[in-house]
């Protein structure tokens, strides 16, 4: 029986669609958009920072919130938003801030709500255009927009079973994708090229032209039957890929028969890590070429390029459970969790951030 790691476990609905292109869809909304609030959800799943300064902040099914450095607002499916669980947030280069959800992908143009509809075909094409958007949720594999176009698209299928030595299957919840190739991460590299990571079949990185897949064992479903997937894929100082864990990393090269070497990435990385699984969740790479990332209740850790910190992130009476970190345009780093709202950087810690305080 497959164990479920208690880091952040998406929920990937598969979507069906007809082969033909369908338009954005307006979705029914009350004359006022949005409402007054006074305080963030305990729970947010997703960060982001919008051109115009804004901030967004999209909980774990209470809805949207967007913080203009003045007034919290709080944004649900009475305003038009597609489904009030929220999984990730992007902006296009015409400022609309698209919104991913379990139930489908909704576009804010500042003043109201609209579903994009998908377009599933097997003719759809791969492209790598710079103002593409990359989605993982609410897909068979994944979606691809470039700002009229959703278009779901499937991953190359690989011999799972001869790389893992068994078959490798989703997630097995009613209503869920069980593909192994539910798309958990999307990711650019320093190039511009994008990565995939999966719930049990591996990573893929797309140049535009072609793909390379990481088809590791630490990459799918554990020896002890737990499944971490694939979440976040950050490129280090030294050229390095780390992909959603602390035991290896990896670098591209083209001589080698894989297309790619894997070295270790910590040294005594289980006398750091202690009890704890070495997996995060969700990671980033600040100004300064440090890398950052979460893991469920094991706090923040950093690395320098040479040793690997942590740093535990508490409230008074218990542990933060982190889910995801975000890096703002002046460069401070926020945190969001599962039990505790949001946390941003201040001095040498981290501090909860408290909307108009």
């Amino acid at each position: 029986m497959l164990k479920y790691l208690p880091i952040l476990l998406f929920v990937i609905i598969s979507c069906t669609g007809q082969g033909q292109p369908k338009a954005i869809t307006p979705n029914p909304a009350t004359s006022k958009t949005g409402s007054i609030a006074s305080i963030l959800d305990h729970q947010i799943w997703a960060i982001y920072q919008d051109t115009k300064g804004h901030y967004w902040f999209g909980s774990n099914g209470r809805g949207l919130y967007q913080y203009d450095g003045k007034n919290l607002t709080l944004f649900t499916t009475k305003d038009g938003l597609v489904d009030n669980t929220i999984r990730g947030i992007q902006e296009d280069h015409h400022q609309n801030v698209y919104i991913e959800t379990p139930d489908g992908i909704s576009k804010y143009n500042g003043k109201q709500f609209t579903t994009l509809q998908p377009i599933s075909d097997p003719s759809n094409e791969w492209r790598l255009e710079p103002n593409d958007l990359w989605f993982g949720y609410n897909a068979n594999d994944l979606y691809r927009y470039d700002g009229t176009n959703l278009f779901e698209l499937e991953l190359p299928r690989q011999d799972l079973v001869k790389a893992y030595g068994l078959g490798a299957g989703g997630v097995p919840f009613e209503g869920n994708n069980y593909s192994p190739y539910a798309v958990y991460g999307v990711d650019k590299d320093k190039e511009g090229h994008v990565w995939f990571g999966t719930v049990t079949a591996g990573a893929f990185r797309y140049d535009g032209q072609s793909f390379l897949w990481f088809g590791e064992k630490e990459l799918s479903t554990l020896p002890d039957g737990r499944v971490p997937g694939v979440r976040s894929m950050i490129q280090d100082k030294n050229g390095y890929f780390w992909l959603s864990n602390f035991h290896s990393k990896y670098k591209i090269n083209p001589d080698l028969p894989k297309g790619y070497e894997k070295v270790k990435a910590v040294d005594e990385v289980h006398e750091l890590l202690k009890d704890r699984i070495g997996y995060f969740n969700s990671g980033l790479v600040d100004t300064e070429g440090n890398l950052w990332m979460t893991t469920y209740g094991g706090g923040v850790w950093k690395y320098d390029g040479v040793v690997l910190s942590n740093m535990e992130i508490n409230n008074e009476t218990e542990e933060v459970l982190l889910i995801c970190i975000y890096q703002d345009r002046e460069g401070r780093i926020w945190l969001g969790s599962n039990n505790n709202g949001v946390y941003r950087q201040g001095g040498e810690g981290f501090e909860a951030f408290l909307p108009g305080r």
